[in-house]
């Protein structure tokens, strides 16, 4: 695994986050065995602290499970895994949305031109341009810091819709 880490979130956090990525798609199978806590922590160029403290959370999760003699495995709860898989695909939707909404895009639209996608292609659907009046992220931010709506920060542009 390549360790990555930035600093706007605590480096277990993003442990977390890379391992349980690993197990959700599969670089960790279920019932695999995962390397021992001194192991890892050389790997990711992290105190082994840190790297315990993110596989007893990835443990809380129900992801791994450590065995006394054995070391830590994979969970083999193929259940359990498919809900974390429903959990990070939730927040990649809402991500998409908001950000969809952001440039004037209502949710059926965002949806329709998702469904429209077509991997290996450009991604360019049939559209057809639509009249809407929309509030931008930017200026809702500033009237919901003024307290009050204000007219003139709404306008009118051109939304795509996917036939």
């Amino acid at each position: 695994m390549k360790w990555n880490f930035s600093n706007d979130r605590s480096i277990s956090s993003q442990i977390v986050d890379a391992i349980r990525m690993g197990i959700l798609s599969g670089e960790y199978p279920p019932g695999s065995s995962v390397a021992s806590v001194r192991v890892l922590a050389l790997e990711a160029g992290v105190n082994p602290n840190t790297m315990q403290k993110a596989l007893a959370e990835l443990e809380t999760l129900g992801l791994l499970n450590t065995h006394r003699s054995s070391g830590r495995t994979v969970t083999e709860d193929e259940e359990l895994i498919a809900e974390h898989k429903k959990k990070v695909a939730s927040g990649y939707i809402e991500t998409y949305l908001s950000g969809m909404a952001g440039i004037g895009f209502r949710k059926e639209e965002a949806v329709r031109l998702l469904a429209s996608y077509k991997d290996g292609e450009d991604g360019n659907a049939p559209v057809t341009a639509t009249s809407a009046t929309t509030t931008t992220a930017a200026t809702k931010t500033a009237s919901q810091a003024d307290g009050a709506a204000n007219p003139e920060n709404e306008t009118t542009m051109d939304t795509l819709e996917v036939e």
